[in-house]
């Protein structure tokens, strides 16, 4: 089984689910922003991953900025809190497969996660060929 917590509104969200379909798999998709998180859940994501919550914090079209968060001496549990009431914050897409998890950006980053390969041509964001890989 495959679970993408998924940003429809992101290119390479979008990208990333399309490059897992191309698999023949239909994923378990999260819609993160709907949903929102748990502690337990982003603290779970980001260990296995390999993360901080620095690394997953969305800075860009996001209220960071605003919020004070990309200050570096902004403490792991501030920041959790704050993507705990913004799920915005938190970077995406994190793909969780049995192969791990991970935050894949850039989009080829899942193709390492996938239990089979995709079955037709996948691209990037920006339209460059990663299956197979060239």
């Amino acid at each position: 089984m495959i679970v993408i917590h998924h940003n429809p509104d992101c290119g390479t969200s979008r990208n990333v689910l399309a490059i897992i379909r191309a698999t023949g798999i239909e994923p378990h998709v999260i819609p993160y922003l709907d949903k929102g998180w748990t502690r337990p859940h982003l603290l779970s994501l980001f260990a296995t991953a390999g993360l901080t919550p620095r690394d997953a914090l969305r800075t860009s079209k996001s209220p960071a900025v605003e919020l004070g968060l990309t200050d570096p001496l902004i403490d792991d549990e501030t920041l959790i809190a704050a993507m705990l009431d913004h799920p915005i914050l938190v970077n995406r897409p994190f793909v969780c497969t049995t192969k791990g998890v991970a935050l894949c950006r850039p989009s080829h980053t899942v193709v390492r996660l996938l239990p089979a390969e995709p079955q037709s041509p996948v691209h990037d964001e920006a339209g460059d060929l990663i299956w197979p890989l060239p």
